[in-house]
């Protein structure tokens, strides 16, 4: 498998080098098919006095969807074990998902008049997530880690491409970049649809429905 180790803020020392090295063995292990894996160390220095950190992001890629897992600590040595534990175990859970697989055929059904979905562990939204989702009463903020006015919540934004897949894959590529939850388009139905994690291999989705946008009311 090939290693690739990149440092954005920081250098890559050797001794960090034969670390990975000895870690790609464990890796490896659980994930033989694997071609590529990435190591990205970025290293964080704030004004407002809090203490510099380091960030490492492992993106393994190969045949299959890629898998993902970031840590961040003090230390890049401290965030580069939790990164390859975080990784092990998306790896971990996929494999044993699919085994269950093999063992107990999920055979999703989707019923259009209904609106049902038969066959696997998803649970409709509740009314108060709807309601949270479609008045946005959850503040999204950009990254500020370089500003002085200092927030301990930091929500980063990225930007993807649309892909429109099935409930059960968007539940599949869920679990293999380790989140809690996955954007996608549903195949079935062309919504927008985001699918959670709730209590061991539970899990919910939330569909957003196409309606006309409300009339503005004009100022007399």
């Amino acid at each position: 498998m090939d290693t690739n180790i990149v440092g954005v803020g920081v250098g890559i020392t050797d001794r960090f080098r034969s670390v990975v090295e000895e870690k790609v063995s464990r890796i490896e292990h659980l994930a033989p098919r694997a071609q590529a894996l990435e190591v990205k160390v970025t290293h964080r220095s704030y004004r407002n006095g809090r203490m510099e950190d380091d960030t490492v992001e492992l993106t393994l890629d190969g045949k299959g969807p890629v898998v993902r897992a970031e840590a961040t600590d003090a230390d890049k040595f401290a965030a580069l074990d939790l990164a390859v534990d975080k990784i092990s175990e998306q790896v971990r859970r996929a494999k044993d998902k699919r085994v269950d697989l093999r063992n107990h055929p999920r055979g999703a059904k989707f019923e259009k008049g209904t609106g049902e979905i038969a066959g696997i562990d998803v649970e409709p939204a509740s009314v108060e997530v709807l309601r949270a989702v479609a008045t946005g009463s959850v503040p999204v903020q950009a990254d500020t880690a370089d500003e002085e006015d200092y927030c301990p919540v930091v929500i980063r934004q990225k930007e993807f491409e649309a892909e429109w897949m099935t409930v059960e894959d968007a539940v599949d590529r869920m679990e293999l970049v380790g989140h809690d939850f996955f954007l996608f388009i549903d195949a079935r139905t062309d919504h927008p649809s985001v699918v959670y994690r709730r209590k061991g291999w539970d899990y919910g989705v939330i569909e957003l429905t196409t309606q006309a946008q409300p009339a503005v009311p004009v100022a007399s």
